[in-house]
């Protein structure tokens, strides 16, 4: 579908946010701590931990030279700090297994601490223009209305996600690792979740949804995770507190962060067991070393 391909790349020439990771010349590096960041995290709050981390870390060696418990601290409020984790441990095997350089292969991404089926393939495909299906929420969204006319993409079905995304690439590499991030910037400003942009899209003219009448989406849903209460706060305030902190901290001051001492216990242990924090023998806690 190269008429659909042409369409979604000269939309995106004009209207791509002008983001730092997709400047000519940003390492491959640089894309994977993007790639690792913007999971389930919104770009405004990714750009300024982005910049913070590459500017203290430009390169993975650097990253790999001081203690996990930095990449926790720098992390900061970004949510799911087992990423920084495995961000770190990324940049210890990317300088003991290749030099230093992140590698351009499928398989060696694939081995790579943290690093799963779509981030491999955004690395592979933004950093070395490797022609590889990028799929993300966005491009299935925009698949399944565009081409399927379905109002939203439904639960995730890795095979048939990248089949039917693959299926849109253009032949060219680089071509093809272009369009693979405008169709997710399409996603991400027109054809959004809860009120497309229709008049604004390049491919209304074929897209199968509009068509069709933009009918509803009928299928199975995930229901979205609350937050407050949760387990999931708990940590984060735990998080906060070692974060904060300049050395050990005193499990007083842990305590001090939730009242109910049963949650924020097994929060607590939960984090230790994630390798996020460390039990010291005097009773304190800190971030890992």
């Amino acid at each position: 579908m190269e008429s659909f391909a042409d369409a979604v790349l000269d939309w995106y020439e004009a209207a791509a946010r002008d983001l730092p990771w997709r400047r000519p010349g940003v390492s491959p590096w640089a894309v994977l701590v993007s790639e690792m960041m913007l999971q389930q995290t919104p770009v405004a709050r990714v750009l300024p931990a982005y910049r913070a981390w590459l500017e203290r870390w430009p390169t993975p060696a650097a990253c790999a030279a001081e203690p996990a418990g930095e990449a926790v601290r720098m992390w900061g409020k970004l949510g799911y700090p087992r990423r920084a984790l495995r961000l770190h441990e990324a940049a210890r095997a990317v300088l003991d297994r290749h030099g230093g350089e992140v590698p351009a292969e499928l398989e060696e991404l694939l081995a790579l601490p943290g690093v799963g089926p779509y981030t491999a393939r955004a690395v592979a495909s933004f950093a070395y223009g490797r022609r590889h299906p990028v799929v993300d929420t966005n491009v299935r969204r925009v698949v399944a209305r565009a081409v399927l006319g379905q109002g939203d993409a439904g639960p995730p079905a890795t095979a048939r996600d990248l089949a039917a995304a693959e299926s849109l690439l253009p032949p060219e590499p680089a071509r093809s690792a272009r369009f693979g991030a405008a169709a997710m910037e399409l996603g991400a400003l027109v054809c959004t979740a809860r009120a497309p942009r229709c008049p604004s899209c390049p491919v209304a003219g074929s897209c199968a949804w509009r068509a069709a009448g933009h009918p509803p989406y009928t299928g199975p849903v995930r229901l979205p995770q609350r937050f407050a209460g949760t387990d999931r706060q708990v940590r984060g305030l735990l998080m906060d507190v070692l974060r904060a902190a300049d050395g050990p901290v005193d499990a007083s001051a842990l305590d001090r962060v939730w009242a109910g001492d049963v949650q924020r216990a097994r929060a607590l242990a939960g984090l230790v067991g994630d390798g996020l924090v460390d039990p010291l023998p005097d009773g304190s806690y800190a971030l890992p070393g």
